[in-house]
Order: structure tokens, then C-alpha cells, then sequence
């Protein structure tokens, strides 16, 4: 037996002690917004103590947590020093959207029905803190690597960004990183991803009476026009084709909406928030000039209408750096073995914030436990689940990796 065997071997042995690790990771909520995610920092820690891993404990300050929008962040980074050479690092992040509606399983249960996993960040991406712990554990049973160092890093604000986990790691010189691999699906190694533009507008009008309506401003009406602008940019997005890929073309979405004040009153004040998905290729700068445009020239058009426009977010995109090939050949060769196809290496139109590793010159990939697709993961949706095969091959694919790279 190889040592890829022995590896295999020794996770497929301890398989039933992983998913119970991702049971427990999965039913201590970190629902972002409002992201109160410090609590399973300190959970995760605690099992990780259990199994004889020691993480560091990285609390970001309340201001700047606040500052991000979120509640409580403390980030962990697991540092295992084998000997000279370089510096491997996994990421995963533990912050997840609401549930939201529809589920037809408890979102925070970890529930296991015919072979997959039920719950929210079963799939994005507590199921890769697993698949890194475990790949680590198998690595240091069986290959006792003797060169590098090897890191797991867990983070809480993807969802926001990346800028008080990653992003806040990097700034402080707490990791430096040679390589890096960072949470994903199975099927397909990612060497490039969109970017994300966000932006919150409010539209102002005066507020009336809807008896008389003409003594006020409808801010609603002046709302829906804008919108109506900002939807026909998907009509021009649709003529602009990435040459990476796995990634199409633009795309804006608005996903909320609120104001008024009552159904007999004319609103004086409507809110809305967009996320325009920016390809490889388009330079984020021009996008954001061009949507601020778009909204004015609309709003110049209706009397007594003014808007504020203010960003949210600028998540760059990833393009892949030259030094990410040890990476892709790693587990294209050992996703061909594990999963009996071959592993195309792609880009995707998520986000993700591996940007921030690429932005600071290091080499990076995504890949990690999931299936072929994010609409098969039900990410972001109700009933989010991961197939627990999924998991496994996933793990030996990392921990074969690692093999090969901790050299």
C-alpha cells in the first residue's frame, strides 16, 4: 500500500468521527448579517483542542468589526511547523446567509438523510473546515511530513468581504503563505472568479398625503424608473463574453428594497441595494461610473427627485497568478484518481475572498468538499446539503495533495 492509500485509508477510518465534527460545526449559527460569529470560533476551537490541535485565537477589535458591519469576529489559525520550505495554507470561512424560507429540515440540525448532510454552511463552507482538519490529521498520521508548514485558516466575513478575516490576517503579518487553497466544490479546481460591485441608493421625494398626491414627490415612482434603467444594463451585459472559462458575462441584480411609511402615504424615501457581478476582464472603476451615471441621468429627469449613492462593497476579481500551477497540477492529479474523471481547472462566477490572497502576490486556488455546481449545493437556498461521498473523496483529495506539496 502507498502512501495515497495509506491516506485514503486513515480517512475513510475516521470518516464517521468527521461528520460528526461537521454536525457539531453546522449546529452553532453564524448567520451574517448580523454576524455575531466569535461563539463558533471559540466552539471550533474547543474541537479542534479535542482532537489535539492547537488554534491560535485572532479577535479582530469591536471597532473595526463594527466598521465591517458585523458584531464579533475572532479568527483561527492552526500553524503546523514540519521543517524548511514553503508555507501551505487552507481557508475556509464559517459565516453563512440567513435561512431564510422553505426549509423542509432544521437549517442548524446537520441532519443526515439518504447520504448527504442538511443544514446552512453544510455545503459553503463549514464543510471545509472539516475536509482541511481532517486532511491534516491524515497527512500527519500517515505521511509525517518533515518539510513546510501548513496552516488552516478559519475566517467569519466572506459574506462581507473578507476585509476583518483574510484580509485582516494578511494586514497584520499573521500569515504569509507561499501557496494557498481556499473552500469549494469537488468537481472542478477554480483559478479564477468574478468580482462584486455593491451599492446602496436612496431615492428622496416628499413625502404627501395620498388623498393629494400632487403636493408630494412619489420617491417610489422615481424608484422604479431608476430600477428600470438599471435593468436594461443586463441587456447590454449579455453582449460581453469572459474568455475565462466557466464565467459568462455581467450581471446586476437588485436584492432588496424598502421605504414609505404607510399605505395611505405618498413615500418620500425609498432604498434599494444592487450587486453587479463584474467579469475577469472589466475594470471595476469604470463599472462603478458607469452605474452612478446611469442613475443620475435617470433621476435629472424627474423633477423633485434627488439620490444618494453610496458603495457597499468592492470585491476585485480573481485572476490566476503564474505560481498557482503546483496547486492545479496537485489536485488534478489526485481528483482524477479519487473521483475517476478528470478535474478541469475553471473559473467561476462567485466571489470569493481568495482575491484579497492573489491582490498580495500569493499563488491560490479554490477547491474543497461540494458538488458540481452551486444550484445542486442549494447555497443560499433552503435545504443546503452536501453529499457525504462528496466529502470524503474531497478530503483524500487534499490530504494527497498535501503529500505532494509538503516536500
Amino acid at each position: 500500500m502507498n502512501n495515497y492509500e495509506q491516506l485514503d485509508a486513515w480517512i475513510d477510518s475516521h470518516f464517521d468521527e468527521q461528520v460528526k465534527f461537521l454536525q457539531e460545526l453546522v449546529r452553532v449559527p453564524t448567520d451574517t448579517p448580523p454576524g455575531n460569529n466569535a461563539p463558533h470560533a471559540e466552539r471550533t476551537a474547543d474541537l479542534l483542542q479535542d482532537m489535539g490541535i492547537v488554534a491560535e485565537k485572532h479577535a479582530v477589535p469591536d471597532s473595526e468589526v463594527k466598521d465591517a458591519g458585523l458584531q464579533s469576529i475572532t479568527n483561527l489559525l492552526v500553524r503546523r511547523q514540519y521543517g524548511p520550505g514553503k508555507t501551505v495554507l487552507l481557508n475556509a470561512h464559517g459565516d453563512v446567509v440567513p435561512p431564510g424560507e422553505g426549509w423542509t429540515k432544521n437549517p442548524y440540525g446537520g441532519e443526515i438523510e439518504n447520504d448527504n448532510i442538511y443544514g446552512r454552511a453544510t455545503a459553503v463552507s463549514k464543510c471545509d473546515f472539516s475536509t482541511y482538519t481532517f486532511a491534516l490529521r491524515a497527512l500527519e498520521a500517515v505521511a509525517k511530513p518533515k518539510a513546510g508548514t501548513l496552516e488552516l485558516l478559519f475566517t467569519y466575513d466572506e459574506e462581507f468581504g473578507g476585509g476583518v478575516g483574510p484580509g485582516w490576517m494578511l494586514k497584520h503579518n499573521l500569515i504569509k503563505p507561499d501557496l494557498m487553497i481556499a473552500a469549494g466544490f469537488s468537481y472542478q479546481v477554480i483559478t479564477a472568479h468574478n468580482g462584486c460591485l455593491q451599492m446602496e441608493v436612496t431615492v428622496h421625494g416628499k413625502m404627501a398625503h395620498a388623498a393629494i398626491p400632487d403636493s408630494g414627490v412619489d420617491a417610489l415612482q422615481a424608484a422604479v424608473k431608476i430600477l428600470n434603467a438599471l435593468y436594461a444594463q443586463n441587456t447590454l451585459y449579455k453582449q460581453v463574453t469572459s474568455k475565462v472559462e466557466g464565467i459568462t458575462h455581467p450581471y446586476l441584480n437588485v436584492g432588496t428594497i424598502e421605504g414609505g411609511t404607510n399605505t395611505n402615504v405618498i413615500p418620500g424615501r425609498v432604498t434599494f441595494k444592487l450587486d453587479r457581478r463584474l467579469i475577469p476582464e472589466e475594470n471595476p472603476a469604470e463599472v462603478e461610473a458607469t452605474l452612478r451615471k446611469v442613475i443620475s441621468d435617470t433621476a435629472a429627469e424627474l423633477p423633485g427627485i434627488s439620490v444618494d449613492v453610496k458603495r457597499i462593497l468592492l470585491a476585485n476579481s480573481m485572476r490566476p497568478l503564474p505560481g498557482n500551477t503546483p496547486l492545479v497540477e496537485a489536485i488534478q492529479k489526485h481528483g482524477g484518481a479519487v473521483f475517476g474523471e478528470a478535474i478541469p481547472a475553471l473559473g467561476t462566477p462567485l466571489y470569493t475572498d481568495v482575491r484579497l490572497f492573489s491582490e498580495a502576490g500569493i499563488p491560490g486556488v479554490i477547491y474543497g468538499a461540494g458538488p458540481r455546481t452551486v444550484l445542486e449545493s442549494h447555497a443560499k437556498r433552503a435545504d443546503e446539503r452536501l453529499n457525504l461521498e462528496d466529502l470524503r473523496r474531497a478530503t483524500k483529495v487534499i490530504a494527497r495533495s498535501l503529500a505532494d506539496l509538503l516536500v
